[in-house]
């Protein structure tokens, strides 16, 4: 009776936790729904990008959406949102298959975004291992393919100074083993970004790491890059306006321009905004089928139910 009592007087005079609400994790065995998305005045070729397809992606789960980097490996698309979770995707005769994963290794404890503020994404396609870019802590972690946990993590000297909101927003690996990464803002918004390039793998012992910079279109910051098969580099952009649309641009960074300090700078070679319904860009990858090279985009919702999360494939010409 006696602790009946006392665990009633707890319940009673014990306020309920008041704190910040653990941040949404995805569900292993998760729903999505799929649906063809055509933007209005239909599907037409923006510069050097002629669209295949394109599909409109919901699902009850809420943790689902706020992709902040795409990657193509083994037939999936490998989504990873800003909040440490992983999202596969497989598409086969119409059909859509989704698994979940959260990031159990980070920085910090993963409770809050503030430790699990995951930006970019590289994947080794022979092992399977992901590199992730953490902003806030300006680091860069890897997982093994099953994401069960983190085996390595680096926050380079390079990185330091990139600020809590305006990290490592790119992370790209190159075919010959090296790594690629763009901060995505910084305080004068005429400078161009720093970048940091690595000769190996980044969280190795003994990867040097040398910096770069590079010029997004004026207006723009960017969101995600990739490579293309010849060695050059596409960046996607991105141009907020109010109050709910973003613009993008394509840019195409010559593969001679990829080295310590340059300058990486190129063309806009495709504006697809209208092609992908106006929404915030963030995620891009590059895949080859059949002799002709692919290049995947995908969308940030933010989290919002008033919002769409887009994932289109395109052609490239050249």
């Amino acid at each position: 009776m006696r602790w009946f009592v006392v665990l009633l007087l707890v319940l009673v005079l014990v306020p309920d936790w008041t704190g910040e609400a653990r941040l949404p994790v995805v569900r292993r065995d998760l729903s999505v729904e799929a649906r063809g998305f055509v933007p209005a005045g239909g599907a037409r070729r923006a510069g050097v990008l002629v669209p295949v397809g394109a599909l409109s992606l919901r699902s009850s789960d809420p943790a689902f959406g706020g992709f902040s980097s795409l990657a193509i490996h083994r037939g999936a698309a490998v989504l990873l949102s800003d909040g440490g979770n992983v999202v596969r995707l497989t598409i086969r005769r119409g059909r859509i298959a989704a698994a979940g994963a959260d990031l159990a290794d980070g920085p910090g404890t993963g409770w809050d975004k503030r430790s699990r503020d995951t930006e970019s994404l590289a994947i080794d396609p022979a092992s399977g291992r992901l590199w992730i870019g953490y902003e806030r802590a300006n680091a860069i972690w890897r997982y093994t393919p099953d994401l069960a946990r983190g085996d390595g993590h680096v926050a380079p000297p390079l990185m330091r100074d990139w600020g809590r909101n305006s990290g490592p927003e790119t992370l790209v690996r190159m075919d010959d083993g090296r790594f690629l990464t763009l901060r995505e803002g910084v305080m004068d918004a005429r400078r161009p970004r720093p970048a940091v390039l690595f000769d190996g793998d980044p969280v190795a012992t003994g990867t040097r790491a040398a910096r770069l910079f590079y010029r997004p279109p004026p207006g723009y910051v960017p969101t995600d890059g990739a490579m293309l098969p010849d060695g050059d580099l596409l960046v996607v952009n991105r141009r907020w306006r109010f109050p709910f649309r973003f613009d993008c641009a394509i840019v195409r960074v010559p593969a001679t321009l990829i080295r310590a300090g340059a300058v990486m700078e190129g063309p806009v070679v495709a504006r697809p905004t209208r092609q992908m319904g106006g929404e915030n860009v963030e995620g891009i990858a590059i895949t080859r089928e059949r002799g002709a090279t692919m290049v995947w985009l995908v969308t940030d919702n933010d989290l919002a139910f008033y919002r769409r999360t887009i994932l289109a494939k395109f052609r490239l010409i050249d």
